[in-house]
């Protein structure tokens, strides 16, 4: 990512992230949201991984799972406060600025600022976070828009179509053997649990697995 003029990598990054949004948009939909509930959406919790995992578990259980979709959607989002520790000394931004630059911390932002050099690194993290913050909710408007003109989404499938949108997601980060495991006991705790809990608890509890394992020794965990 270091190639190129920062200014032409961070419109690329941030217009291929925001043709996710269209899924996102379209999803949010089929899972019950209303379009204006969509875009707000995705305004305010601008975090693709925590927006899927959000409209996933309120899908399938309704309002009586909003606890567990709030949560899950949460427990994803908290990596961005690690990266916003990592940001604060390179942007050091004070005030109002330093509310957006919260707001513009995610995965690509992070990743092109430090892909950088100098003064390029504060660079291509506003350009990043800005695009991507303009592509994600045009896109997510388009697909909100297009999502409400097709009907019963059972008929397209959409029914299922967050839960294959997020482990998409989160396939591509299973990376090495402690994320593999975290991921394959996760995934046996919250499919055996599904017949016997509440819709949402699954996934709290695949949730809860993760972070036991992660808790472990360095030792234990390989």
């Amino acid at each position: 990512m270091q190639a190129g003029k920062v200014g032409v990598v961070s419109l690329s990054v941030g217009f291929a992230t925001g043709l996710y949004g269209i899924s996102f948009g379209a999803l949010a939909v089929a899972s019950g949201l209303d379009i204006w509930q969509t875009c707000v959406l995705s305004l305010f919790m601008f975090s693709g991984g925590s927006q899927f995992a959000f409209i996933g578990v309120l899908g399938s259980g309704g309002l009586i799972s909003l606890p567990a979709a709030i949560l899950s959607s949460w427990l994803l989002g908290v990596r961005n406060g690690f990266y916003a520790v990592n940001m604060s000394s390179l942007l050091q931004t004070l005030g109002l600025k330093r509310v957006v630059a919260a707001q513009l911390t995610i995965d690509e932002s992070t990743a092109v600022a430090l892909s950088r050099e100098g003064e390029e690194q504060a660079k291509g993290f506003w350009l990043t976070g800005g695009y991507v913050f303009l592509f994600w909710n045009i896109m997510t408007l388009i697909g909100a828009l297009l999502g409400s003109s097709i009907g019963d989404p059972k008929v397209w499938g959409l029914d299922a179509a967050a839960a294959a949108a997020f482990v998409a997601l989160v396939w591509p980060r299973l990376k090495n053997s402690r994320m593999r495991l975290t991921g394959f006991f996760s995934a046996f705790v919250a499919i055996v649990s599904s017949p016997f809990v509440p819709v949402g608890v699954p996934i709290l509890l695949a949730g809860a697995v993760g972070v036991a394992i992660w808790a472990l020794p360095n030792k234990a965990r390989t």
